[in-house]
């Protein structure tokens, strides 16, 4: 039982769900397939530098692409806004990442948000940053093999939550992270 645990926690001015800490996941590709990036009803978040850099790549991957990609990126871009206003990556048939081939992702690097999933990074007025636990039915596998191997998603994610925000950044997460779990029973 967890007592007075917070829902939120600020981590450097990093706005930090709770759930990153308390909850558990460990990404099982050999159960999923990566249908995270075949699923969804929008592209993976994306920043005006990625944008940038996912056109830089789009004639290497340009032939690896299949038609129905190629057709959604030629009408409207590497990207789009989604419902909420979010830059995303461009999506097909309402649900696929036009970037997905064959054997997995054809950039050569991936946006952050990929990395970070199932983490999702929200910002909100002010330049404020806020980190949410992302739950979804079809990662169910991950979550039980990282209760098994008793990985918190902030264990998991380590590198990219190091490559997006720096390692003191991470340090201090991890500081935090072990005096809220000291409160646990």
């Amino acid at each position: 039982m967890v007592n007075d645990i917070p829902s939120m926690i600020i981590v450097n001015d990093v706005l930090v769900s709770t759930d990153i800490i308390t909850e558990y996941f460990s990404c099982d590709i050999d159960s999923c397939h990566g249908q995270c990036c075949e699923e969804g009803n929008a592209g993976a978040p994306v920043t005006l530098d990625e944008v940038a850099y996912i056109e830089e790549q789009l004639d290497s991957i340009w032939p690896q692409m299949t038609a129905k990609a190629q057709s959604v990126v030629e009408k409207q871009g590497v990207a789009y806004s989604d419902p909420e206003g979010e830059l995303v990556t461009s999506i097909c048939n309402g649900r696929d990442c036009c970037f997905r081939g064959p054997k997995g992702c054809l950039l050569k690097e991936r946006p952050i948000s990929c990395f970070l999933y199932p983490i999702r990074e929200k910002l909100l007025g002010g330049n404020v940053v806020a980190l949410n636990y992302d739950r979804w039915s079809i990662c169910k596998a991950a979550t039980i093999k990282g209760k098994a191997e008793n990985t918190p998603v902030y264990r998991f994610l380590r590198e990219p939550l190091i490559r997006r925000f720096g390692e003191e950044w991470y340090d201090e997460l991890c500081a935090i992270a072990d005096e809220l779990m000291k409160q646990k029973d």
